[in-house]
């Protein structure tokens, strides 16, 4: 949802990449050259598309932003950094393994905890509660928000406007 918020920005529609198992787009974010890219492989399986798109633009980890869901925070909050573990998700595990490295920049979307019992892969699985819904466009371009901070002024400026 948030790479749709980007390029809407951008100005652009993704096309599916040649070379990699994804769906990208190419523009310019604040002068900088910017390629969005949603996987087209399951998200445990995410790691091989990052590591495609990045050996076929030439880029490095230290250049690409992961954003993701993140159980360890409430509903809609923002957290974003650069490195870590995977803190058990699949999908950073998968990126990890396929790049050898944690040290990449994350913005993490909080979607809480399961309730009660139910089993946590069920939980990211299910559409988001009534009541997330009501605010989820708009957390979702306050997640892009911060994205477009983190690409154009840095981490820390990011970190200091967008963090919960």
């Amino acid at each position: 949802m948030v790479a749709d918020v980007l390029a809407t920005t951008v100005g652009g529609s993704f096309r599916r990449h040649k070379r990699a198992r994804a769906v990208v787009l190419e523009g310019r974010l604040g002068g900088q050259r910017l390629v969005l890219a949603k996987p087209t492989t399951y998200m445990n399986d995410s790691g091989q598309a990052v590591s495609g798109l990045l050996d076929f633009y030439s880029l490095t980890p230290d250049q690409l932003v992961v954003v993701h869901d993140e159980l360890d925070l409430p509903f809609a909050h923002i957290r974003l950094k650069f490195g870590g573990g995977d803190n058990g998700h699949n999908g950073l595990r998968s990126i990890r393994r396929s790049l050898g490295t944690g040290d990449y920049f994350r913005a993490r979307f909080g979607i809480d905890r399961p309730p009660g019992q139910m089993d946590a892969a069920a939980y990211v699985l299910r559409n988001f509660a009534t009541a997330e819904r009501k605010d989820l466009d708009s957390e979702v371009v306050r997640t892009a928000d911060a994205v477009v901070e983190l690409v154009t002024h840095g981490l820390a400026s990011a970190q200091q406007q967008f963090n919960d």
